[in-house]
Parts: C-alpha cells; structure tokens; sequence
C-alpha cells in the first residue's frame, strides 16, 4: 500500500505496446465487434467531451509512457462472459511482454475475494455474522475497551469497515526482511510495521476504512477452520470460481516469480526489493490476473442466480446490500441508475488495480505494475465505460458557450476553499485557466455566465455572483469531490497570486522551496516520535495526520533513522520532490508547501 498524506492529487520510459492473447477466457460471439472493442479501449478518451469539438483521443502506449506505467493487464466483461482479456507493455525493462497470464498484486482487491470464503462459512452455519468476534478468536482476542463494552465488534462490521478498528493499510515486506505473525501484526509488536489494531470509535456507528478489520477476520477464519488460508481459499472460493492462476500464497512461491509484472514506483524504475511481501493475506495478500479477477465477478453473478458453490443466492444479495454508506460485505457498491455495480480497488508498493463489474453482466478489471496506475487505469476505465455504454464512469458531455472578455474577467480571482486550500482563476488572453493551488491547471470552458468547467479534467466550477456582476463565492466540485470557497479580499489575493508566480518560475527553473527539506525532516522526526509539530503543518493535512498518526508511525519507524535527503525536482504541479535514504529503507518524498510555508501535502513511496 502506498503510504500517504496528501490534499489532493493521486501522484519517459519506453513502453512496448504488446497484445498477447487470451488464454482460457470465453469469447464473445462476434470477433469483429471484439476486435473493434479492444481497438477502441486503445485509444483513450479524454475526462470531458465537449459538444461540436472532435475528442482529442491518446493512444494507449503513448499514455504509458508519459505516467512512466510499464505494464497493464485488461479483462473486459460483456454480456455476463470475459469478452476479451490482453496485456500491454513489457513485465520488467528488457523482458517478457505482459499477458493474460501475467501475475499482479490485487492488493485491497484480496478483501471482497476474501470476504468470500468468510460468507461459504456462514451458509455452512459455521460463522455467525452478528455474532462478538472473540466468541471465535481462540489464542488471541480482541482487546475490551470502552467502546466494545457498549457494543462488541461483530465479523459483519470488520468486513464493512465498520467495526472502529485502526490501521487503515500495509505496506508489506522486503522479501527478506523478517515477518511477523499474525498476532504480532495484531498487537503491532515487532517485527510488525505497522501499530495495534484496536477498536477506537463505537463499532456499527460509521464507516472508517480499515484493513485491519481483515486481518482481524483472518484470524478468525484460521481459528474457526484450522487450514491454512491459502489453501483453504484456493479450495472453497479459487478453485470452485475456475481462478486457476491466482493464490494466496506469500511470499508467492520463487518458480512462480518468472510469471510477475515487476513492482515499479513512481519515476518507472522497479522496487529494488523487488515484489513486497503481504502476510497481511486477506487485506492485501492475494497474487491474480485481470482474467480471474473477471471470473471472481462473474462468480458472484451466478450466485445471485443461484447457480453457485460458493455461496447461496440469498448470502450473494447480502453481500451486495449496502451496510453503511455505500459499502457491502467486501465490495463497495455504486450505481447511478437501476443498474447497478460492486467494485474495488488496490493499491500496494508498486501494484495499482481495479474492479467494476455491474450485476447485468457487464464490467472490467485493470492491473498495473506501477505506483503511477492509478491515473492510467482512471483513464482505461473511463474508455471502457465510453464504448461499451455503461452509465457511470464515462465522460460527461457538456457544451460550451462563447462570453465576452469582461463577463470571463468576473470569474477571476483568488477563492478560499473550506479544506484550507486555494481555488485560483486567471484571465490569459481569450482563456480562463483555473487550479487549486498545488495542481495541474486546466483550461476552464463557461457553460453559462455563472459556470465553468474542465476540459482536461472533470471540474466543474459554479459561482455566485454579486448585482455588480462579481462573483463572489464558488462551489468546486471535482470528480464528486465537492468543496465550497469563498473570494479573497484584496490583500490576499496579491499574496496568492505571488506565490502562484514564485511556483511557476521555481518549476522552470527546477528550485527547490525554501524550507521543503526542513519540512520534510521535521515531519519525520515528529511522526517517528508519535508527537508531530502540527503547526508546520496546514489544518487539512494537520487533520489528515491526526487521524493516521499511529500507521505512519509504525511506517517511518520501521525506515530507521533518517540518513540522507536529496533533491529531485520540481514536480509540474509546484511540489518539490525528494529521495530519503534511512537505515532500513528508501523512499520517494513529494512535500508542498503552501504560502506560509506550511506543508499543505506531503506523499511517501517505498523505491
């Protein structure tokens, strides 16, 4: 799992462009509609299409290349069978291209296959879902305390994220670093990397994301079963679902290594340690391919048909009710219309992946082998969802009007977000250009004398306006993301507006910030301690650290002292970026900072 802290923006090799065909998967019945999909998903479409423009389409291997991703892997599903499934790019510099074939972490995605085998257990009656969780736990037991005396953690809220337990991820293990057991990583005692999971918020009372819920659920399982967990999901959930190529074994068996994408961070050179190690198995621990991934969601189709081994009809519908917020027993669940969809995604050091499958028997599965694939598999999915019609996750059409240069001019200005953050607008020629500062900025179209949108990206911006035709407010939504600001005064505005002009001359000039390496020291320091320095630190990622100082802590601990800190570059969106050294581990640092000099993002990435 990528370790982060952050306000925002989820962060040239050569790539070969190799199709590799399919093997095992069921073809649609039309090979030139196949043919001409698998064409399409090619070319990728861009966040917005605008009405009378022709979309600029970027051709796959092109954006490989540019977000620096050398290897993905798709299974497509359409018209509930794997259309089509095929690697792009190449396993490792100078080796094999990516197949169908080619094992990837799914990472997070190893809960929802997980939580499988936990729900086969409850329709043979062996697991009771509403039942306290150390009415099973045998060695171990979870902790009482003051919220579990009011109400005891039950398997159906560790499966929803519900339960209040700590520790949001993992980041793994060098292949030969010691490894913890399981209730060392429980406990959060050595050698575990990561601190005790423990109940701290009311369980059933909200929704806190925590893969140590799964591991918590891990244990259970092995308690009540007495199998090992690789064996028995490959015998109750793997091997009934015909995902031949996927396991759970780890660290994943040395003659299977020469079947892996590689693990690469986030400038496309591969982790030196190579794959990490994820005893954490049921949160983050599963080996698979595009293809079985497709065969998992299939699998949950044919249950809520009936049809299934692995569960029954009515378990598969509870599965797929949400619980609390939008989440079900494993998958999160989504749907703007009747049609409706279970997914997941994944992320561990080097590993970025996706699921979305729709109950009607359409969906996709994208595997990446980069720290970078989160945008890339945004962009393949956004493509899928565009030719196969699906009605979510394709691009928005909006239509742009024409406004004269002093109606554009009112949009301008400098907009105070309730995050802390800034929501800037510029007037350059005959074009509004607009950014929250520390991103990328983006070519703003009007879509009415009070509303702007994205072209490059999915924003949409709409303003208040005062009677003197001034806007004086707005509401920025990005993607969903929704935050509303307010205009600066003056003063203000002159300030940000500097800065703005300091970060554009520093990015050509590739200059650090003052201060960005005497940030980055002071947040380590304060995070190893357990007692950060919050007022270096803006209110968001103040808050942000607050609520994930325990896993960080374990994180930084577990790099050792720090040893060297060198500077990189200047990324294109203003922020400096680092490569730490420690005793124990190297990382990849960006740090932003903000007019003050406080830090107002800050992510951390194994290299």
């Amino acid at each position: 799992m990528k370790i982060l802290i952050r306000s925002l923006k989820v962060w040239l090799v050569a790539c070969a462009l190799v199709v590799a065909g399919v093997r095992g998967a069921a073809l649609a019945a039309d090979p030139a509609a196949t043919a001409d999909h698998i064409a399409q998903v090619q070319s990728l479409v861009p966040p917005v299409l605008v009405n009378g423009e022709t979309p600029k389409l970027s051709p796959l291997a092109v954006r490989m290349a540019r977000l620096e991703v050398p290897g993905v892997s798709i299974a497509v599903i359409h018209e509930g069978r794997i259309e089509w499934a095929r690697g792009f790019g190449v396993t490792r510099a100078d080796g094999p291209p990516v197949t169908a074939d080619t094992l990837f972490q799914a990472a997070s995605i190893s809960k929802p296959v997980f939580a499988m085998a936990i729900l086969h257990q409850v329709d043979a009656g062996k697991l009771d879902l509403d039942k306290n969780v150390n009415d099973y736990l045998k060695g171990w037991k979870l902790p009482e305390n003051e919220f579990t005396r009011r109400k005891p953690v039950t398997l159906r809220e560790a499966m929803t994220h519900s339960a209040g337990l700590t520790v949001h991820g993992f980041p793994g293990y060098s292949a030969d670093a010691r490894l913890p057991t399981l209730v060392q990583i429980l406990d959060g005692t050595p050698p575990a990397n990561t601190g005790a999971i423990r109940v701290e918020m009311l369980p059933g009372s909200q929704w806190s994301y925590s893969g140590g819920g799964y591991v918590l659920s891990q244990q259970l399982l092995s308690d009540v079963t007495g199998i090992p967990l690789p064996k028995l999901l490959r015998d109750t959930v793997l091997g009934p679902l015909g995902m031949s190529r996927s396991t759970y074994e780890q660290p994943l068996p040395a003659a299977r290594m020469v079947q892996v994408a590689a693990p690469h961070g986030v400038d496309g050179r591969p982790l030196r340690e190579g794959p990490h190690v994820y005893p954490e198995l049921a949160a983050a621990g599963l080996w698979t391919t595009p293809t079985d991934l497709a065969r998992y969601a299939l699998g949950v189709r044919s249950a809520l048909a009936g049809k299934s081994k692995v569960i029954s009809a009515k378990t598969a519908r509870a599965m797929l009710t949400p619980m609390i917020g939008q989440q079900g027993l494993g998958p999160q669940l989504g749907g703007a219309t009747a049609r409706k969809y279970f997914s997941h995604g994944g992320s561990n050091a080097g590993y970025r992946c996706l699921f979305v499958a729709y109950e009607d028997g359409e969906g996709a599965v994208v595997m990446t082998s980069s720290d970078r694939g989160d945008e890339l598999i945004g962009d393949v999915m956004r493509t899928i969802a565009h030719v196969y019609r699906w009605p979510d996750f394709a691009p928005p059409t909006r239509t742009a009007i024409e406004l004269a240069p002093d109606a554009m001019q009112r949009f301008a200005g400098v907009y105070d977000l309730e995050d802390g953050s800034s929501y800037i607008v510029r007037l350059e020629g005959e074009q509004l250009i607009g950014h929250v500062l520390g991103n990328e900025a983006v070519t703003m179209l009007p879509a009415s004398e009070r509303q702007l949108f994205g072209r490059e990206v999915n924003v949409v911006a709409d303003f208040t306006v005062d009677p003197n035709g001034t806007a004086t407010s707005v509401h920025h939504n990005l993607g969903g993301w929704e935050r509303n600001g307010v205009r600066a005064d003056a003063a203000r505005t002159q300030v940000m507006l500097a800065f703005e002009q300091q970060t554009t001359l520093r990015i050509e000039e590739q200059r650090a910030a003052a201060g960005s390496d005497t940030a980055i020291r002071k947040t380590f320091a304060g995070v190893a301690s357990g007692k950060p320095d919050y007022d270096i630190l803006n209110p968001m990622m103040a808050n942000v650290l607050r609520q994930n100082l325990e896993g960080l802590q374990s994180f930084v601990t577990a790099q050792g002292a720090l040893k060297t800190l060198t500077f990189r570059k200047v990324t294109e969106e203003g922020n400096d970026e680092y490569d730490v050294d420690c005793e124990k581990g190297a990382l990849r640092v960006t740090v932003g900072l903000n007019e003050t000099g406080k830090v107002a993002a800050m992510y951390l990435t194994p290299r």
